[in-house]
């Protein structure tokens, strides 16, 4: 099975189209597009019978005290966790692709409406985890449904990966118990996984690591 992109190309950057937030020349940053990327897949094994879509960062940092704070750089060997930017279960088994923008386009304040995807029909959204990064934020706590792009702090020394990975299953749905999320759909998806195939693009808000001065 392969994965591609008409949105990126394979160990590139992501676009600022796709970007929760991009840099700005007035502060340090502005919200970007927020447009999910396209993706697109083939050549899925014998008794596909829905595919899983998943896009997550391995680079978040473990605690976010520092983020986005002057005088301060999140140091490379900071403890980093896996951050869900996108969850979407329940692909029938015909489809191909994602359109780029179909899932979101712009920013909604506490989050998009879900399980329910817009196309194709049946097919359901998680929460991403920016439910849990805002969740004591007064002004922007939610459920955030669906594709939320990369918004790394600005003072993080690395390049943020966002991994896009297309799991085909050899169940029509996915049985997830309790709120779909990317530890209930990794749990739901345990022995059903019949392939995978992933793509990866980075991202960074940090001047430095983007040739600014």
């Amino acid at each position: 099975m392969q994965i591609t992109s008409n949105s990126f190309r394979d160990g590139g950057r992501l676009p600022d189209a796709c970007a929760y937030a991009v840099t700005s020349s007035i502060g340090r940053v502005r919200p970007g597009p927020n447009r999910n990327p396209h993706v697109a897949w083939s050549d899925p094994p014998a008794g596909t019978r829905s595919f899983v879509l998943t896009v997550h960062s391995p680079d978040a940092p473990h605690r976010w005290n520092d983020a986005n704070r002057e005088g301060r750089t999140l140091s490379p060997d900071l403890p980093r966790v896996p951050f869900y930017h996108w969850i979407l279960i329940d692909l029938p088994a015909r489809t191909r692709e994602v359109k780029e923008g179909r899932h979101s386009a712009g920013i909604t304040n506490r989050g998009k409406q879900g399980p329910s995807a817009p196309e194709p029909a049946g097919a359901r959204h998680g929460l991403n985890d920016f439910t849990i990064l805002f969740l004591e934020d007064r002004a922007r706590t939610g459920d955030y449904y669906g594709y939320d792009g990369p918004c790394p702090p600005w003072n993080d020394s690395i390049f943020h990966r966002y991994i896009f990975t297309i799991h085909a299953l050899d169940i029509p749905r996915l049985p997830v118990v309790g709120p779909i999320n990317g530890t209930s759909t990794l749990l739901a998806m345990t022995g059903h996984v019949l392939e995978r195939a992933s793509i990866v693009g980075g991202y960074s808000l940090n001047p430095a690591l983007l040739g600014a001065s």
